[in-house]
């Protein structure tokens, strides 16, 4: 009994000897092996770090009027963290800062929630770490009583920072163009490498437009100071102290009087399309540049108020921007709507026929109907005009013309290749023009999002065969030999959808069928045209000013490329594009214009959609014999392109110049220099330009205060998904069509 009792002692012994030994073992590890990489995280534990929001640089017109700006506000901002410590979770604080701010409780907490997947705006994009602002411009009183009574508003703050305004009203006749900001993300912090900085200001990130594609200069650097506290928090040194830099200026080549006529007209067009009883659904789309690449205005209709992302976005606004059923406002259609160009597509069609033999001196058939293959394809309802030039046929409008020219160009076009098995097939010779002029690919114009529209060849026609057969619209499932209209084509697409038929080839002569384009890429190419043959990639930016006046760089349209077209021709054909106007499809509609003041050039396109009203559209260069400035406007579902877009055109040209009782934007066609920065940090028009009415300077940016009260504060900006690069437009239909 004893020897049990001393073996259980010395066991006991054991392992209280291992107890310490092991205890002793960990304290070596803690205080010598370890010890100096605890000393170092204890160090930096008494390192803080503050970061300085940088002031973001402006978008200015091309005389240096700020179209997006900042001013200094008071701003109030909630700490999630701190409102999830309280015991209701921030309840009671919320509800004591509607009463303040004489707002719905619910409405701040729809602003303060977080955006997670089923959460639809309104709601917080950025950190939840991060302020975020409820409230800008609110007075001193209701910030002071935030501030005084923090054990009230415990998580509320109000300081001083920089909000973003939008001048008007430009910034709703450009709102698509400039862009919106939005609270940044942690993945976009990582990527970019950026300091998240407790700043709802610095904290926002271009998410579309000139805001997006110069993002990184217009925010410029926020700046870190570096510190150290003591185990209370005191302030003991400066380890480091680097000044914020603010964003450069974007001063852009758009004209904010000619945006303003630009705008107006396009929605006088479609509202008096609608008037006429025609459901414009898709609104429609204007572009004014220059025959160098600039860009002097870009309208999109329907439009949109940017000031709605100030001060938090609601679901109903949200569904609006986004909804279709309010015409998507927030849809580019200048670069993202994707349009039948109808008879502007012409002038393609004249420069292939002339590289595929064909004379400019000769004569050609326009009949009234084009007959192949037991088909006819119609000169819209007009009868036979006999037999004319090429000239004419643009004048005109002659379809059958053009019908009779892709068909003959059809027959020698690689027959053997109609039967398309490869993504390699050649393409079509009057497809390698239009591609050659632009169409079909990205303009690569300074803005996030554009579509590329489509030129039917035979590799897109493989690919459309291919992922629509079996797959995608699954013609061969659902098409049927005597059903509906709609299922009798996809039976026939099935067995036929990769074969290259001559009717393709000569619905797409006169820019019907399957070809789509964006309005800024029938600028541009009319652009080519006006020019004598250099097709720029177009840019609305002009320059980059730093704070300090000094130009940081200026942006100049790079070159795409240069027509595969003689000079020769492409004069006979502005030649013919003037006679439009003074006797063509487009007389009517510039009948008493002073055109012996400014001679404009244009060409029609009423193009057939298949279950819609025709898209009109009207391309127009000026003046006639030295072309400065083109215009071009594409409404689709709405009529002809004479008696919709075209008078709307006349409106823009009449802005332009300053013609028929209009005031003009650009006294006789002068452009302005780049607007400079004078001794007092304020931006100065260029020399013979002075403000326009209702433009006001723009000086340094709002400086960006410290935090009262201890807390950061947030810029105005809602929070919502960025916009992707979608088109609108439909394809065409069988008919034909004269201007």
């Amino acid at each position: 009994m004893i020897a049990t009792s001393r073996r259980r002692l010395y066991v006991l012994y054991l392992v209280v000897a291992a107890l310490l030994l092991g205890l002793l073992v960990r304290t070596w590890y803690l205080q010598v092996k370890t010890g100096p990489r605890y000393v170092a995280l204890a160090s930096s534990e008494r390192e803080r770090v503050v970061i300085e929001p940088a002031n973001r640089g402006p978008i200015l017109d091309d005389t240096g009027a700020p179209m997006i700006d900042a001013s200094p506000e008071m701003v109030i901002s909630v700490s999630l963290p701190a409102l999830w410590r309280q015991g209701d979770g921030g309840a009671a604080v919320i509800a004591r800062l509607a009463a303040l701010l004489h707002r719905q409780p619910s409405s701040i907490k729809r602003e303060i929630r977080l955006c997670t997947r089923g959460v639809r705006p309104p709601c917080w994009a950025g950190s939840p770490y991060q302020p975020i602002p409820v409230a800008t411009d609110v007075s001193d009183t209701t910030a002071l009583a935030v501030l005084e009574s923090q054990r009230d508003y415990p998580g509320v703050t109000a300081a001083i920072a920089p909000v973003t305004q939008y001048q008007q009203p430009v910034s709703t006749d450009l709102a698509q163009v400039l862009g919106y900001l939005q609270p940044i993300t942690a993945g976009e912090i990582k990527s970019q490498g950026l300091p998240a900085t407790g700043f709802g200001g610095v904290d926002m990130v271009g998410q579309t437009g000139l805001e997006a594609e110069y993002d990184r200069e217009l925010r410029g650097v926020a700046g870190v100071r570096r510190f150290t506290v003591n185990a209370a928090g005191q302030v003991t040194g400066t380890i480091s102290n680097v000044q914020p830099k603010a964003g450069d200026y974007l001063v852009t080549s758009i004209n904010s009087a000619l945006q303003a006529d630009t705008e107006q007209a396009l929605a006088s067009a479609v509202l008096s399309s609608q008037g006429a009883g025609n459901p414009v659904s898709d609104g429609g789309a204007a572009v004014v540049m220059t025959t160098t690449g600039r860009v002097l205005a870009m309208a999109s209709y329907p439009t949109y108020n940017p000031a709605v992302w100030a001060n938090g976005i609601s679901e109903a606004e949200f569904r609006q921007l986004f909804g279709a059923a309010d015409g998507e406002p927030i849809l580019n259609r200048a670069t993202q709507g994707e349009y039948s160009p109808g008879s502007t597509w012409k002038v393609t069609s004249v420069a292939a026929a002339v590289a595929a033999g064909y004379s400019l001196n000769g004569t050609y058939n326009c009949p009234a109907a084009f007959k192949v293959g037991g088909r006819s394809y119609y000169n819209d309802g007009s009868p036979s005009l006999g037999p004319m030039s090429l000239s004419q046929a643009l004048v005109v409008s002659c379809d059958t013309v053009f019908y009779e020219l892709a068909y003959d160009i059809y027959l020698k076009d690689h027959p053997q290749q109609d039967v398309v098995t490869s993504p390699d097939a050649p393409m079509q010779e009057m497809q390698k023009m239009e591609v050659a002029w632009g169409f079909g690919r990205e303009t690569g114009v300074d803005l996030p999002s554009e579509s590329a529209g489509s030129v039917p060849t035979r590799e897109w026609l493989y690919y459309l065969w291919k992922d629509n057969a079996h797959q995608g619209q699954d013609w061969c499932k659902y098409g049927r030999e005597h059903g509906s209209y709609l299922q009798q084509i996809e039976w026939e697409d099935c067995r036929s959808g990769n074969v290259w038929t001559v009717g393709q080839s000569i619905i797409a002569s006169i820019g019907q069928g399957y070809v789509t384009v964006s309005p800024l890429q029938l600028a541009d190419a009319y652009v080519a045209l006006a020019n004598g043959g250099t097709l720029y990639s177009p840019r609305i930016g002009e320059a980059l000013i730093s704070p300090d006046g000094r130009v940081v760089r200026r942006i100049t349209p790079p070159v795409m490329g240069h027509l595969p077209v003689a000079g020769a021709t492409l004069a006979y054909i502005r030649q013919a594009l003037a006679g439009v106007v003074t006797s063509g499809t487009a007389a009517s509609t510039f009948g008493g214009f002073p055109l012996g003041q400014v001679c404009v050039a244009a060409k029609t396109g009423t193009a057939q959609v298949t279950g819609q009203d025709s898209t009109s559209v009207f391309a127009s260069f000026a003046p006639c014999d030295n072309p400065k400035f083109v215009v071009v406007m594409m409404v689709p579902n709405s009529g002809y392109g004479a008696s919709v877009s075209g008078p709307a055109v006349r409106q823009i040209w009449d802005g332009l110049f300053g013609l028929e009782g209009h005031k003009a934007a650009l006294p006789g066609g002068i452009l302005p220099g780049l607007p400079h920065m004078n001794k007092a940090g304020v931006v100065v028009p260029p020399s013979g330009f002075g403000p326009r009415p209702g433009a006001r300077g723009a000086g340094s940016p709002a400086g960006g205060g410290g935090a009262a009260g201890g807390g950061g504060a947030a810029s105005g900006g809602g929070a919502a998904g960025g916009v992707g690069g979608g088109g609108t437009g439909g394809t065409g239909g069988p008919g034909g069509e004269q201007g």
